[in-house]
């Protein structure tokens, strides 16, 4: 109820304000965005775009998440390991992504640009986030385990993955929302044909406000639904693992 009544608040806020400027060019009412939303969802070329961009943006996350605990595992285990990857993981973390998009540009092709910018969102947090999780893992626990034999891979079911799967969930709350704003401003800067974030340039060359708040709503609900989905799995797991 107070997710409604709070949603409802923003919605009479946009309209008021939407109604105070008179102008839809500048500021489209939410009953307009909504019906060009449904005129929009209506065609072919809709679902397409939202295909071909969640494809691209959710594969950079894979790889990029994967990148992040492959490297965090030898990261915690070797110290020579991880200085050697603090350099790069803080340079990835502080470089402007429009300056990735347009280096990018020079090495890849248009298409590539939203997997690459999604990617490199993604591998600093959840390199971070994994290797700070593993570093919690408790010291008694582990020297027990040693003590009895216990294989490592039920130490890694037992104690590590408990003590990791807090900060990775964290991380991947994070990337994800990264990797949204990130990928489709990439698709904006590399305009690949029949994506999301082609779609958003268009609006805005052709003066379509409408269509550009309709584009950036399916945006901002493609990211929710994703990070829900992703989140709903890591918390089936944690509950399973006990963490």
């Amino acid at each position: 109820m107070k997710r409604f009544v709070t949603a409802l608040f923003w919605l009479a806020l946009w309209e008021g304000v939407s109604l105070l400027f008179s102008q839809p060019l500048l500021l489209p009412s939410p009953l307009s965005v909504s019906a060009r939303l449904c005129a929009l969802v209506q065609t072919a070329a809709f679902w397409e775009s939202v295909a071909r961009s969640s494809w691209r943006v959710l594969r950079g996350f894979t790889l990029g998440a994967a990148s992040g605990v492959l490297l965090a595992v030898p990261a915690h285990a070797s110290p020579p390991v991880r200085a050697l990857l603090y350099p790069a993981v803080a340079t990835v973390k502080a470089i402007p992504v429009a300056s990735f998009v347009i280096l990018a540009l020079v090495w890849l092709p248009s298409r590539a640009l939203s997997t690459f910018i999604a990617f490199l969102m993604t591998l600093p947090p959840v390199y971070l986030g994994t290797l700070e999780g593993i570093g919690r893992a408790d010291a008694q626990l582990l020297e027990l385990a040693r003590v009895y034999g216990v294989p490592l891979r039920r130490q890694v079911a037992a104690i590590y993955l408990p003590a990791a799967l807090p900060s990775f969930r964290t991380a991947v709350a994070l990337s994800l929302g990264l990797c949204w704003k990130a990928g489709i401003a990439a698709e904006v800067i590399g305009l690949p044909r029949g994506t999301l974030g082609e779609r958003l340039y268009n609006a805005k060359v052709y003066f379509l406000t409408a269509d550009l708040f309709a584009w950036t709503v399916v945006v901002i609900l493609l990211s929710v639904c994703f990070e829900r989905a992703a989140l709903g799995v890591l918390d089936g797991l944690a509950r399973r693992v006990g963490a």
